[in-house]
């Protein structure tokens, strides 16, 4: 498996990475009722996602830990927020939802943050150091 040494700024990365998804996903478990009254969002929607985005935050604060990681992870990561950002943007395409306005504002912000904290861990990836193969 190739294996790579996260460099400080790729670990700096992953926790910005938690500490939003963390806050977003709290934000919209807790508030999915009001949010989804302010926004015109279905508070299952809003709900769904805290839930996935609060465990995701766990999940990266424990990669941002590790000596060493397996580089497809830290793509799949990459990958994942780059996804949640397009698909964010697609989901306001006539017929899937209706947000208001400010729905709209928020889902698209929401979908910029997540495209930069994409770019950020890719560019901590490139900059972290392979590690060589044990030989047995």
């Amino acid at each position: 498996m190739d294996m790579i040494m996260p460099s400080v700024f790729l670990r700096r990365a992953l926790l910005l990475d938690a500490a939003c998804s963390g806050a977003m996903g709290l934000l919209l478990a807790i508030g999915a009722a009001p949010l989804g009254w302010w926004f015109h969002l279905p508070e299952a929607l809003l709900r769904e996602a805290g839930i996935f985005l609060a465990v995701f935050a766990a999940a990266l604060v424990w990669l941002a830990s590790r000596q060493a990681l397996p580089r497809l992870v830290v793509l799949g990561v990459v990958t994942g927020n780059a996804l949640w950002a397009i698909d964010s943007v697609l989901l306001l395409l006539p017929g899937w939802i209706a947000p208001n306005l400010l729905g709209g504002s928020f889902i698209l912000v929401q979908a910029v943050i997540v495209g930069a904290l994409a770019e950020l861990e890719y560019v901590g990836l490139r900059r972290s150091p392979g590690i060589a193969a044990a030989t047995a």
